[in-house]
């Protein structure tokens, strides 16, 4: 006699029918499915070994029960992404959860090349230069209201221009007169030495250094015949058409301070008060 051949299972004899083997030994049909088949995380029945079986994430489906939560389209074949326990397909999971791009009305799709910037997100490729028309792609930029420029733009747009040369003033510059200068711009309209953080004046609205001014414009002492300019506090006597710095201005006999004092001009001479009692009637 020939041992028998039997399910292991339920023991009935599987000559003549299908049967699966595992390692436990060969199973008609029915008992395999009862003993091994996973269950539809969908349907919640059993998945039979005559049927596609799709597996994600510990889950199990029939191929049918495979679908979008949404639109109830198969994702057999298609890609899709899971948002908590549902499964979606991509065109779902982007109209819900996917960014509309400002620029075009489309959807950024997962993963695409995207900018994001004050809680608005353009594509890539859409995020222009309101200048140029060119896109910024990783450049800086600057707002300007509801617009944005590459800083070449903007500084041509927007930016002021030096008086001196015209070109844009983006950083550093001085104002004098109300009016934008490069610091290198700003020079003595005689020597041309940079006037930026330095004692300037100005003569006919050109400025100028303190030596250059002194020696093109200010009155000369009478007594040490140095400019009079008027610069760190100094103070000046005029009388008549002489001019004397305050502490220049004595008495030409014994040197004495006249300042705020009477005194008697005797030819080319100061002469304070004693001197002059001294000097007598010329």
């Amino acid at each position: 006699m020939t041992e028998g051949f039997d399910c292991a299972s339920c023991k009935e004899s599987l000559y003549g029918r299908k049967y699966i083997q595992v390692d436990e030994g060969p199973f008609c049909i029915p008992c395999y499915d009862t003993h091994f088949a996973n269950t539809c995380d969908e349907c919640k029945e059993p998945i039979g070994h005559d049927c596609r079986e799709l597996y994600y994430e510990d889950r199990h489906y029939h191929e049918g029960c495979f679908r979008c939560f949404r639109c109830d389209r198969s994702l057999a074949d298609e890609p899709f992404t899971c948002q908590g326990q549902e499964l979606l397909c991509n065109d779902c999971y982007c109209r819900e959860f996917s960014s509309q791009c400002v620029a075009c009305q489309q959807v950024v799709m997962p993963g695409s090349r995207k900018l994001e910037y004050n809680g608005q997100t353009w594509h890539e490729h859409c995020f222009l230069c309101s200048g140029c028309q060119q896109p910024i792609g990783a450049r800086s930029f600057i707002p300007e209201q509801k617009d944005y420029y590459c800083v070449p733009c903007y500084e041509s747009k927007f930016a002021p221009r030096c008086t001196h040369c015209k070109k844009s003033l983006t950083k550093g510059g001085v104002t004098y007169r109300d009016e934008p200068w490069h610091k290198e711009c700003f020079v003595c309209t005689s020597c041309q030495t940079p006037l930026a953080g330095q004692q300037f004046t100005s003569q006919e609205d050109q400025p100028y250094c303190v030596k250059c001014f002194g020696s093109l414009y200010a009155k000369k002492c009478s007594a040490c015949t140095k400019p009079i300019t008027g610069f760190g506090g100094g103070k000046y006597v005029s009388f008549e058409d002489r001019h004397w710095h305050h502490n220049c201005f004595s008495c030409s006999r014994c040197a004495a301070s006249l300042v705020g004092k009477g005194f008697i001009p005797e030819n080319e001479e100061i002469l304070c008060r004693d001197c002059a009692s001294e000097a007598g009637p010329g």
